[in-house]
Parts: structure tokens; sequence; C-alpha cells
């Protein structure tokens, strides 16, 4: 039997993939965007929709990010309001362990969890800058294995929390009088290096018993914590060869936690653009990358790396002759991409080769490192890619990431699904009643 393939959809809001001046985008936080692309992932038979967060807004040059404008709406707020419009398609929100509190969170998705009948999923990242702290009590952040510890410790307060109801104590006999069958129903106490609390958690045991995990980092330690302890792991590798090697790595690794492969899947983040043929689709995807990568966000993103203002340069024109300012300050504050490119001389360098060997301008290089469609074809051809990446054990799925919002799910959901389906690798309709089912995970212990 061929591989069933997974599919999701990522609500991007405002960032690089989204082209929001595209007379087609609509807005990023009224709740009829999230309804109609909820809505468009669920017809297509979608496992989950997915949302990401910010704790802030990042900022370039002193200045909010131009492309953060949009705001960043409260994850379980929109995710309960979901709840109320879809039946089967899961809820997926991104929830610090950094800065927030096991209790709280806790409560939050075994509520979301109950009102929506069984949907909920929680990606647990961290927080790697002191830039973000700063909104916080606390403040600052932790060093990366600091990071992750606390991030394992937070996951298992959690659960623990989660199972001090066990789903049978609420009895509810009208007649006896008798609600709880045990009293002690809730009790917990936890204490380590992070945590040390003790109480009644007052939410009793939802459909799932637990969210649905999931985790995002592509480092050695978010690698082993995904094997230790996640359902699904997010990457950022979707082409074959990457891919593989990625799939092999991670799943390689979950025999030590007397995991099988099937218990934990791997959903690289995919974009697409979809034409009547396969040539249509690549001239439609040049035109989206020059939407997608305006003249001043090509000078923002080369800010990333060199470190300086740049707005005095012609985006049309050649790299900055200027080398970057290496040091502890950025001018790109919140931006990932700052702490991936660790080493900005040797990226300036990789870059100036790039151009000069190719003739390419600023905006011309931002374009070709920075935005790409990972599908781009005729519905046909996007099928048979999908399909053959995630039979040749490249990935189980994918997270799907338009480039417009809300409407730009629509194509795939209305010409590629049905494809899928023909190949027999895609459901035709909802197997199960709660996220997990869905997925095929197993039931919890």
């Amino acid at each position: 039997m061929p591989k069933q393939v997974h599919l999701a959809a990522h609500f991007p809001g405002v960032n690089n993939t989204t082209v929001w001046s595209d007379p087609a985008a609509g807005s990023h936080i009224e709740f009829s965007s999230f309804v109609r692309f909820a809505q468009a992932a669920e017809r297509g038979k979608f496992d989950f929709l997915f949302l990401a967060e910010g704790l802030r807004l990042r900022e370039q040059n002193g200045a909010i990010y131009d492309l953060d404008v949009v705001g960043r709406p409260d994850t379980f707020t929109v995710l309960s309001a979901l709840a109320a419009v879809t039946e089967h398609l899961g809820l997926a929100g991104t929830i610090n362990s950094t800065f927030n509190e096991p209790y709280e969170v806790a409560r939050q998705f075994a509520t979301l969890d109950h009102l929506s009948g069984g949907r909920a999923a929680w990606n647990v990242v961290t927080s790697w800058d002191a830039f973000t702290g700063e909104n916080f009590r606390r403040g600052g952040f932790l060093a990366q294995d600091q990071r992750y510890e606390r991030a394992r410790t937070f996951l298992q307060t959690v659960t623990e929390l989660l199972d001090s109801w066990h789903g049978d104590e609420v009895v509810a006999d009208k007649e006896s009088g008798v609600f709880l069958a045990d009293p002690a129903a809730g009790s917990f106490a936890h204490a380590d290096a992070h945590f040390d609390i003790a109480g009644r958690f007052d939410v009793p045991r939802s459909p799932q018993g637990r969210p649905v995990v999931f985790q995002a980092g592509d480092s050695e330690e978010g690698r082993e914590f995904a094997a230790s302890a996640a359902d699904a792991i997010f990457s950022r590798h979707a082409t074959s060869e990457a891919g593989q090697a990625f799939y092999s790595d991670v799943k390689g690794r979950l025999p030590r936690y007397g995991r099988r492969k099937e218990d934990l899947l791997i959903l690289p983040a995919a974009t697409f653009v979809i034409g009547d043929t396969d040539a249509e689709a690549a001239d439609l995807a040049a035109e989206v990358r020059k939407q997608q990568v305006s003249g001043s966000t090509a000078l923002r993103k080369l800010e990333e790396v060199w470190n300086r203002d740049l707005s005095g340069y012609d985006p049309d024109g050649p790299l900055p002759d200027v080398d970057p300012v290496i040091g502890e300050h950025t001018v790109a504050r919140g931006r990932a991409s700052v702490r991936m490119n660790r080493d900005p001389m040797a990226v300036a360098a990789a870059w100036r080769e790039q151009a000069e060997a190719k003739g390419l301008s600023i905006r011309e290089l931002m374009i070709q490192i920075s935005s790409r469609q990972d599908f781009v074809g005729s519905a046909a051809t996007v099928a048979a890619q999908m399909d053959d990446l995630v039979q040749s054990d490249a990935s189980d799925g994918f997270i799907l990431v338009p480039h417009i919002t809300p409407g730009g799910l629509d194509p795939l959901v209305d010409q590629v699904v049905p494809l899928l389906q023909e190949r027999g690798v895609y459901r035709t309709d909802y197997e199960g009643t709660t996220l997990r089912d869905n997925l095929g995970l197993p039931p919890l212990g």
C-alpha cells in the first residue's frame, strides 16, 4: 500500500512569502479571513490549520519591520473561534515555552481540545533573544541548551497536569448527588530547576487527553527533542535529497525512546504556484517572486547580514562594497535569519561571488536566495511531485503556505487534491473524530 499524503495549511500572516499588496489579498487579522482560510482547508480534507506566533513585532533600523505591521493576534483566541466554524480540521498553535507557564498553557490547550471536540495541537517553541524577552517580566533570554531543557520540562509538566485527570472521574449522578468519583482528581505536584508548583488542575480530561505535539527546531537539540517527545516535526527540507537525509536522521533517533517511525510525522513547509501548464506556472512563479521581494524588502533582507543601514543603496544596483558590521548589536531585531547567518563575512563573500558570476543586482540576488516555490507546475505536475516525495521518504506530507491570504489555498484544494485522491494516496473523507485519529498517530498510553 502506498503511504498516505498528509496536508496542512499555514495561515502565514504578513511575511516575505505573503504578497499582501496583491489585489486578491485580504486582511490578515479580520476573523472572516481566518474563516475562509480554515474552511478551504477543511474542504480539502486537510489534517490541520497552523498558526505561527510572535511575541514581539520585529524591527528594522529601530522602526517596526514594514511586513510585520499587521500585528500578531492571540493564537488561542483565533483557534477557539475557528473551532465553532469547522468540524474536522485540526487547530494547531505555536505557544512559547520560554515566557509562558505550564499551568496556564495546560488550561488553554485542555479548553481548546474540549471546545473543538479533540482537535487541538501545540507547536512547542523556545525564544532565543533578549529583544523578545523585554516584553516579559523576566526579560532576558536563555542559552540554547537551557532553552531546550526548559522546553522539555515545560512539556513534561504540562503533560503531568493534563494527566492529573484520567477521564473517568466525572460521574455527575443526579440521584445520588455524587459528581466526582475521585475527590483527588486534578491533584499535582512538580518540582525541578524551572518549575516548583503544586495544587489542583481545574479542567477535566479532554477528548485527546493532551494536544498533538509539534516541534520545529532543526538544530541537534531540536531534532532530539522531537524524537523524544513530539508527534510531528516541521522541516525546512522540502527537496528530495535534503528531505531524505532529514527524514532518515530524525526517524533514526526514535528507537532509543521506544518509538516507531510511524509515531512521528515529518512535515516540511512548502509553497506552491499552480498554472494550467507547467510553463504558465513557471511564468507566474517568476512574477510572484518579484512581488514577494520588492526593492525595499531586498534592502532590508541585505541589512540582516550587513548589519547596517543600506537604505541609500539602489536595489537594482550592485551589492555594497562595504563589509558587514560585526558585533552583538543588530539593526534587524527579532529576525531569525540574523541568528542563522552566524558568519556574516562568509555569507557576504559568497553572495558577492554569486552576484558577480551571474551579473545580479541586490534585488535579483535576494529573489534567488530568499523566495522560492517548492511546487511549481500544472495540477498534475504538483500532485506527482508531492506523491513522489512522500513515497520516497523525503517527508510524510506538507505544511502548505500560500502567497495569497485568505484565498490562496483554493487552487490546490480544487485542482491538486482530487488528483491525489485519484492516486489513492489521499483521503476522500475524514476517518476519525480527533486530530490524533486523522493523523494516524498511535493512541496515548
